[in-house]
């Protein structure tokens, strides 16, 4: 590793890690917690907290939610190991 490069990674790492994009991305869902406070089930509110991390997910990674979503669903049944897990990655 090069002298400079080091020295980037270390200065990076003493500045600290930051979420602010998650942060960003979850905003809308945190400010409409108090409608979901009266999920009829805690399963369903564990349900919708995973759809809509899926959802982020695509946004974040340049997909059309709907259309990467729907993928997903019809490929998730068909796979048998990490890979095909892997494979279904946005």
């Amino acid at each position: 590793m090069a002298g400079s490069d080091f020295h980037r990674r270390i200065n990076r790492a003493l500045q600290g890690t930051h979420n602010n994009r998650a942060e960003n991305a979850i905003r809308l869902f945190v400010i409409g917690h108090k409608n979901w406070l009266f999920s009829d089930t805690p399963k369903g509110a564990i349900a919708s907290a995973q759809i809509y991390s899926l959802i982020e997910t695509a946004k974040a990674n340049g997909q059309e939610p709907y259309a990467w979503l729907r993928y997903i669903l019809e490929h998730l049944p068909l796979t048998n190991s990490i890979e095909d897990f892997e494979a279904l990655l946005p």
